[in-house]
């Protein structure tokens, strides 16, 4: 039998699903495919994601959150449901206490729908918490004790940004500009340079292996295949690196400039801290190439990427559900100091 506290972190791009005692037993993406004449769901999580792109006119692939929240309420309950019920079994189904994190500047009314939707989906109990706050959990970092700690956690809606102190968020700011804004940057950019509309697949696929945000942080090409907006034919254009990083430069100067913001309404003392300690990256945004480097000449202070920073939000739930006295000031188990 399992135990009955289940951490999610339910993603614009991604689910994650932590179990108490056994730790990460799901990630998915969070992706739908339904048909839109029945309103039948086809597929879901992974097997959705393979038909992003590639379907017909009356099967859509739909992704339920946007931006962070949930979009479509009925879809991310079944959604929901079906990972939960993939990741624990029907035999052993019983109502969990679920703790679910949040972007930091969510409304009550986003808080609600996120609620309702756990409740739904057969919670016993549902506790929110911010998502900054287990990214910096997960990520190692002692946020308990009464000294700053910064973490920019960037996901594939949103961008969370917060110095926290004696387990509490201090200062913080969120903005929706994350993954998916970086690919749709990507896209605009090949479409205004070359004539070429792609899709979202391939423009996350430029971000991860060919794009950089530094110069000269990369020198590598990939041919790219698309359609030509001039004749309506499939064409082929060769990608640079640098080319990428004029196109990623509005986004990734909104989020820098987020940090910055942060930081000046940080208080001297744990500003202070920070600039001893740095500031920690997680969240899949983090992986694009060159951002700790161009943010840490940008904000004159360290900046780390964590370890696994995707499964960083999803690992804080699983320390907080492991350690049921969070405002305790003593050092948390399984936590390390930057």
């Amino acid at each position: 039998m399992f135990s009955k506290d289940v951490g999610v972190d339910l993603g614009t791009a991604t689910v994650l699903i932590y179990v108490r005692g056994k730790g990460i037993i799901l990630a998915e993406p969070s992706v739908v495919a339904m048909d839109l004449t029945t309103r039948q769901v086809l597929a879901i999580g992974e097997d959705a994601q393979r038909m992003v792109g590639r379907t017909p006119g009356s099967i859509v692939a739909i992704r339920p959150l946007r931006d962070g929240v949930i979009a479509d309420f009925e879809i991310t309950e079944i959604m929901l449901k079906y990972f939960l019920r993939k990741a624990l079994g029907n035999t052993s189904w019983t109502r969990p206490r679920m703790m679910i994190c949040i972007p930091s500047g969510t409304t009550s009314v986003e808080q609600k729908a996120v609620r309702e939707a756990a409740m739904a989906c057969g919670a016993r109990q549902v506790e929110l918490v911010e998502e900054p706050r287990a990214a910096a959990v997960g990520a190692g970092l002692d946020i308990f004790q009464p000294s700053g700690c910064m973490v920019v956690d960037i996901g594939g809606g949103t961008t969370d940004v917060a110095v926290l102190s004696l387990g509490d968020v201090v200062t913080s700011a969120s903005l929706r500009v994350a993954g998916d804004k970086l690919d749709d940057a990507i896209i605009k950019f090949i479409k205004r340079e070359y004539n070429l509309l792609i899709g979202e697949r391939t423009a996350e696929e430029l971000k991860k292996s060919v794009a950089t945000v530094i110069p000269g942080g990369r020198s590598d090409t990939r041919d790219v295949r698309g359609r030509d907006l001039m004749t309506g034919l499939p064409k082929t254009v060769t990608v640079h690196s640098q080319d990428l990083a004029r196109a990623l430069e509005e986004p990734v100067s909104a989020i820098i400039q987020a940090a910055k913001s942060v930081l000046e309404q940080t208080p001297p003392e744990l500003a202070a801290d920070i600039f001893d300690k740095g500031v920690v990256l997680t969240g899949g945004g983090a992986l694009l190439h060159g951002l700790d480097k161009r943010m840490s000449e940008e904000l004159q202070i360290p900046v780390h990427l964590a370890d696994h920073p995707t499964e960083c939000v999803v690992r804080g739930t699983g320390v907080l559900l492991e350690w049921p006295q969070p405002g305790r000031k003593s050092r948390a188990p399984g936590r390390r100091s930057m």
